[in-house]
């Protein structure tokens, strides 16, 4: 049960390759609004850059005729603006020909910045395009600091938690396989069924922080409680007993949080939308398959190792899987009178 689920898990896990954090703000709202349609209706009759131009601040005024020279000979660059003269340095501005809240136009601003810096290293380049640009670029260092941080303190609350090492290495080997599944099939059903452009930068790290959280949560709820199992009735016994006490509470509270957060799919952004579906799915198929058959299929598998290094892995008892009939109290014989 746990290869076949796991195998399945991975398959959704490919769906990462349609991921593309290519969704712009102009193509955010799902409706029509007025300022995607005066943006539409510039680009027909200036460059689609005018609306928003990018801007060059030098402060070395001596540089400045070479800094405008070199950023208006950038491929992508419609034209350069007045020189605004202030203290200390100028300031110009650069019309780009493709939209600039674009990926096209973002994928510009290395450029930019390079070609400024070779005339003026002081120079700066800012405006709408160079601020989206940078966000992107702070989300993508974020996904690679956040992510490894957060794993780490919930696999020591983990080890503390249930005093083991393998099993929390398990269950967070669960709860990234089960993340991934659910980014990779959100990614798929917005590309090919939703027919949205891309995905937007932040959704990678705001899924994995609400479904980490939430799938830890029913990792503690389950877990603890099979420990507290276990100790009386061996390790495939306890993890039988700890999923009847645990599943129907799990199940509910998976229900719930995935009805509260497909509401977000109500609203008029694509940004709130594929957060609201991605955490909605990814809390269903963390409740329905993760806990309540990928946990308990390794536990049952890996048996009493799963508590390693602590002592409840080395009790006799623990490794040996008790009946259920066994476990139960016995029943004591009637008084004769009353039989």
């Amino acid at each position: 049960m746990w290869v076949t689920t796991a195998l399945l898990l991975g398959v959704g896990c490919l769906g990462l390759t349609s991921f593309t954090s290519g969704l712009t703000n102009t193509q955010d709202f799902r409706g029509a609004v007025e300022s995607v349609q005066g943006q539409q209706l510039i680009a027909k009759a200036f460059p689609a850059g005018s609306n928003a131009p990018t801007d060059v601040v030098v402060r070395n005024v001596a540089a400045l005729p070479a800094a405008a020279r070199a950023v208006g000979a950038v491929p992508g660059v419609a034209g350069v603006g007045a020189v605004e003269r202030g203290e200390p340095g100028a300031r110009f501005s650069v019309i780009l020909k493709p939209d600039p809240y674009s990926t096209e136009a973002e994928n510009l601003i290395p450029r930019l910045r390079a070609a400024a810096h070779a005339a003026s290293p002081t120079a700066l380049v800012g405006g709408p395009t160079a601020q989206q640009k940078d966000y992107d670029v702070a989300a993508a260092r974020d996904n690679r600091l956040i992510v490894p941080i957060v794993l780490l303190v919930v696999f020591l609350i983990l080890v503390l938690l249930l005093r083991a090492v393998t099993l929390p290495l398990l269950l967070i080997a669960t709860v990234i396989l089960s993340f991934g599944a659910a980014l990779g099939i959100s990614a798929v059903i917005f590309t090919h069924v939703f027919g949205y452009p891309g995905e937007t930068s932040t959704l990678p790290l705001l899924a994995f922080i609400f479904l980490v959280a939430l799938g830890v949560d029913y990792n503690i709820f389950l877990m603890a409680r099979t420990r507290e199992e276990t100790l009386r009735h061996g390790a495939r016994h306890g993890m039988l007993r700890g999923l009847a006490v645990t599943g129907g509470v799990i199940t509910s509270a998976g229900i719930v949080l995935a009805g509260t957060f497909t509401m977000l799919a109500t609203l008029p952004l694509k940004t709130l939308t594929e957060l609201g579906f991605t955490i909605a799915f990814g809390v269903l198929l963390d409740t329905f398959v993760v806990r309540s058959v990928l946990v308990p299929a390794l536990v049952f598998d890996v048996g009493a190792r799963v508590w390693w290094p602590s002592e409840l892995a080395r009790r006799r008892h623990a490794s040996q899987p008790a009946d259920i009939m066994s476990a139960r109290e016995p029943v004591p014989e009637l008084p004769e009178r009353v039989r």
